[in-house]
């Protein structure tokens, strides 16, 4: 959700110190995919998905009661839990399948592509004419998904081939929902708060997953490591996380704020080496240099500015 959060005017102040803010931002956010590992084993990918939504709704409430802007999102409910569903269920839901089958480091890769989508929504939705840079950006982005998907199917056989497709797949799938949410909410709820905005998705996305989340609850009860990731996921990751992301973009602009996109693969990499024993592999590492490198070049980060 994080170009859903970003405001085209907020301002940053250069004399902020942002940068021990945005390097802990990196480091709770990559942790997410860890957390939900630890969770989507025991609970499923549908029912992990909506504990994280709720336990992250409750987590973020209090705050939003006491800052006095519950009202300011109840009137436009319907877009709201419209975004929570584009935003919250169906990524935390894909995100949570392809655990199942890739590493916490692919699998973060992958959802690295937001802006990139973002960046191909906004030339096919809006008619926003891309320059050279942009469409070869977009060029080399996904050229990297379509190398990590060959990749992961490649070193497989049979049916561990296609799970492992199918999983870089829905990842993939996340991250286009989610950009498809970012531009949504610019185009139809510019008015609504950051913080109104990400507690009112996330109720709307619980509400959107309750029932099935009901119907599949595991018949064994899961154990504490399962739990600890689900609020790992909600509290940490989902509730701490949005409220220190809002202070970076207050201090660092939101420019500088959304670029925690390409540092979040880095943790979840290196928290899936220490924690899970997941290796890292040359491949993995090219992979993600082309995706991170076609992100930057596709949402124009490195655009000459004026003198």
């Amino acid at each position: 959700m994080i170009e859903t959060m970003v405001r085209p005017n907020s301002a940053g102040s250069p004399a902020a110190r942002w940068w021990p803010d945005f390097l802990l931002l990196a480091a709770i956010w990559g942790a997410t995919f860890l957390f939900m590992r630890l969770a989507v084993v025991e609970f499923g990918a549908i029912v992990t998905a909506t504990l994280r939504a709720a336990i992250g709704a409750a987590a973020l409430l209090p705050v939003l009661l006491w800052r006095r802007e519950m009202a300011l999102w109840l009137p436009h409910w319907k877009p709201v839990f419209a975004v929570g569903v584009l935003n919250a269920s169906i990524p935390s839901a894909c995100l949570s399948y392809a655990l199942l089958s890739l590493t916490t480091g692919l699998t973060s890769i992958v959802n690295a592509t937001v802006p990139l989508f973002g960046a191909l929504l906004g030339w096919l939705w809006l008619q926003q004419r891309p320059g050279r840079l942009v469409v070869a950006g977009l060029a080399a982005g996904f050229v990297g998904v379509a190398a990590l998907a060959w990749d992961q199917a490649g070193i497989k056989d049979g049916a561990a081939a296609w799970a492992s497709l199918v999983a870089v797949l829905a990842a993939a799938t996340a991250a286009l929902s989610g950009a498809f949410s970012a531009l949504f909410t610019r185009r139809y709820l510019a008015s609504v708060p950051p913080l109104a905005l990400a507690t009112g998705s996330q109720i709307g996305a619980t509400l959107g997953l309750v029932v099935p989340a009901a119907l599949l609850w595991p018949a064994q009860w899961p154990g504490t490591s399962a739990w600890l990731g689900v609020l790992g996921a909600g509290v940490i990751c989902t509730g701490a996380g949005y409220l220190l992301f809002f202070r970076v973009v207050e201090r660092a602009g939101p420019n500088r704020a959304i670029t925690v996109t390409f540092l979040m693969p880095l943790f979840a990499m290196f928290y899936g080496l220490l924690f899970l024993g997941e290796s890292i592999t040359a491949g993995m590492l090219g992979c993600a240099a082309l995706i991170i490198g076609g992100t930057v070049l596709s949402t124009g980060l490195l655009r000459r500015r004026p003198a």
